[in-house]
């Protein structure tokens, strides 16, 4: 039985720029770092971001930007902070699809290897029962 998600790894040129990121823009809390050490492919960091453990490994990012993307939540009182916490360490924000009243708020962005992720305020509950309004 699944008893919900583990965990979420990103490979990354450079561990020290992600947990710039992560650290500033999802509060993230560094919890392991393998140093020199390799357990599994490549040197590792891991961190908890609200509850969810987030791994980094040293490796060759991504060669393109896509809509795939991980969204943390975020409060709905927080979009203008989170953005300029993204904008401060120069990260492309990727502008937001149409949207319709009452599905919340998203925030768009790519790290330094082409991944996606969205900051959120709005919940899935939020979002169906809108859809159902039609």
């Amino acid at each position: 039985m699944i008893e919900g998600l583990s965990h979420m790894t990103f490979i990354v040129r450079d561990l020290d720029k992600m947990e710039r990121m992560l650290t500033t823009v999802l509060d993230a809390k560094k919890i392991y770092d393998s140093g020199e050490r390799t357990f599994s492919v490549s040197k590792e960091r891991f961190f908890d971001i609200g509850g969810v453990w987030v791994a980094t490994m040293e490796g060759d990012p991504l060669s393109d930007k896509t809509y795939n993307h991980v969204a943390f939540k975020m409060g709905a009182d927080e979009y203008e902070d989170r953005l300029q916490r993204i904008r401060s360490l120069g990260l492309e924000i990727r502008e937001s699809r149409s949207r319709v009243q009452g599905e919340g708020h998203s925030i768009y962005f790519y790290d330094y290897d082409n991944h996606m992720f969205e900051l959120h305020s709005g919940t899935l509950e939020d979002r169906l029962k809108r859809y159902a309004e039609g």
